[in-house]
């Protein structure tokens, strides 16, 4: 007889961190996993360097003027191996659930745009950094190596009856990596059903503005909805917030970038491109939340499946070279 499918609870996390505060925001983490928990949420998402908070400050103002807050930044940066992680950990293995979790990693002396998913046993199952931090974020951050092409992996949720069901991949992005073309496919390939797409907060650009459209809310929905109509996935969209009081220490008033509390997005669609949530507002804090069954993919892909059916490898394909780079090469 066939078991009834498993509906699996998505989680987006739209919330402000304790800016640059290791611990504070640590402590966020684990009240925000345990609500999770409690809400019966399965997949939780968390947006790009939630831990200690994306820095605004590296947009508005110079290199410079910017080194005593990088100091300070590095100073609140996570380590894998930490007892900060170690909290973290254990509050998602209390939870049951999974979690794709976005902060500033601190390996050795320098620092990288990092996910870590976390299992339901409270184990890291994949780590990644991101592949090539955006324009200004340079400054601050590394460059992810081969490893981090490879952001999928297979997930137990829990059972109905004797029924355990696993689903094949879920996989993360950070920020504009959504808008690199190469890097989508090759995830594609990977076999994803569920996509985190992390985010920090944008503000809205209107026609006359100065900053680019390509960061604005609205654009970073549209590629995060792409990834979903293009791959045929689940796809969480998880996003920070800047309240009123923080906005000064960031300069986002005085270089004209937003004028009021503002900045999330969150949103989880489906293998359609539809939205399955009611949004937020841009100031608000919580988790978006969505029942969904992963058979919906097979609709979707039964009309678009660009690494199926629905592609020519005979004229078109992608090289990739998983060959991770050493520093020091002993031979």
């Amino acid at each position: 007889m066939t078991q009834p499918e498993q509906t699996i609870r998505l989680g987006a996390v739209q919330a402000e961190p304790i800016w640059l505060d290791l611990q504070g925001t640590v402590e966020k983490t684990i009240t925000i996993i345990q609500d999770a928990g409690k809400k019966g949420i399965n997949v939780l998402g968390f947006p790009e360097v939630w831990i200690p908070g994306y820095p605004w400050n590296i947009w508005t103002q110079s290199v410079p003027q910017n080194g005593a807050m990088v100091k300070k930044y590095m100073a609140n940066s996570l380590r894998v191996n930490s007892p900060e992680m170690d909290a973290i950990k254990a509050a998602v293995k209390e939870a049951g659930i999974f979690v794709v979790l976005g902060y500033s990693e601190r390996d050795g002396n320098s620092l990288y745009m990092a996910q870590s998913s976390i299992s339901p046993k409270g184990i890291i199952v994949n780590h990644r950094r991101k592949i090539k931090p955006t324009h200004i974020e340079r400054t601050t951050w590394g460059e992810g190596q081969a490893s981090s092409l490879k952001s999928v992996v297979d997930t137990p949720f829990g059972k109905v009856g004797n029924f355990f069901f696993l689903t094949r991949s879920i996989r993360a992005l950070c920020c504009f990596e959504h808008y690199q073309p190469l890097l989508r496919y090759y995830q594609y390939a990977q076999g994803e059903q569920i996509h985190v797409a992390a985010w920090p907060a944008f503000f809205a650009v209107t026609k006359d503005s100065a900053w680019g459209f390509q960061g604005s809310p609205t654009a970073s929905k549209l590629a995060s909805q792409s990834m979903g109509i293009e791959g045929g996935s689940f796809v969480i969209v998880s996003t920070q917030v800047v309240k009123e009081e923080n906005l000064d220490s960031m300069h986002l008033k005085e270089l004209g970038v937003t004028d009021k509390a503002a900045g999330g997005f969150a949103m989880i669609y489906g293998p359609d491109g539809k939205e399955l949530v009611e949004a937020f507002a841009p100031d608000e804090e919580g988790i978006l939340q969505a029942d969904v069954l992963l058979s919906d993919i097979d609709d979707s892909k039964t009309l678009l499946d660009p690494v199926g059916q629905y592609s020519r490898p005979d004229l078109l394909s992608l090289l990739v070279n998983t060959n991770e780079g050493k520093h020091v090469v002993e031979k």
